[in-house]
């Protein structure tokens, strides 16, 4: 289908008869399955502003189904790294970076632990949504940001997103889980470095 708001960018998604949900054993479809509005208004941001990735080494952290990575692909990055915890993830980013025509690299690896990949920008749709989740990406984001890297954070308010350290860049009207949510505000934010 194609991503709301994104022309010439399409992704599979899954949809209630596709049984998706009970192939990969986790009953509802899988994160993976669909867009997020953080990762919505990530690629709308990157389709408005190529500047951001344009001729830039990029790493998608938590790409889900690679949304993000083929809109920076698509906005000229040099180079495009999608990196997912599960295994399923990995392979929905590879299907939908080859049916939008692009190459994106993947590594099915947690790498909050470690330290900034080699990149000049780290981009994350909604990585905000779970304490668990929101405690390794956020000090991962931050030390991206204190080395030099430009970090940019999709997210329709989730609970978890930080309250300090975000500049707020734009903001748009997406839908929340694609088709099967409602439309909500999200916004674009860059991580400020935190002074020494």
């Amino acid at each position: 289908m194609p991503a709301p708001g994104l022309s010439g960018l399409r992704l599979y998604c899954a949809h209630p008869g596709s049984g998706l949900g009970q192939m990969a054993g986790c009953g509802a479809s899988p994160y993976w399955a669909y867009p997020w509005a953080g990762g919505l208004a990530l690629a709308c941001y990157l389709a408005e502003h190529p500047q951001a990735v344009a001729g830039l080494r990029a790493v998608d952290l938590g790409s889900g189904s690679g949304l993000v990575a083929v809109a920076a692909a698509k906005a000229g990055a040099r180079s495009v790294l999608a990196v997912d915890i599960d295994r399923n993830a990995v392979a929905a980013i590879a299907l939908n970076a080859a049916l939008n025509g692009i190459s994106v690299a993947t590594c099915l690896a947690d790498i909050t632990g470690g330290p900034p990949p080699d990149a000049d920008v780290v981009l994350a749709g909604d990585v905000f949504y779970a304490a668990d989740v929101a405690a390794r990406t956020g000090p991962y984001l931050a030390r991206c940001a204190a080395a030099g890297l430009s970090v940019l954070v999709g997210d329709p308010g989730r609970t978890f997103l930080p309250a300090e350290g975000l500049g707020r860049c734009a903001e748009y009207d997406v839908r929340d889980f694609a088709d099967g949510g409602p439309t909500t505000r999200a916004a674009v934010y860059r991580i400020r470095p935190v002074p020494a």
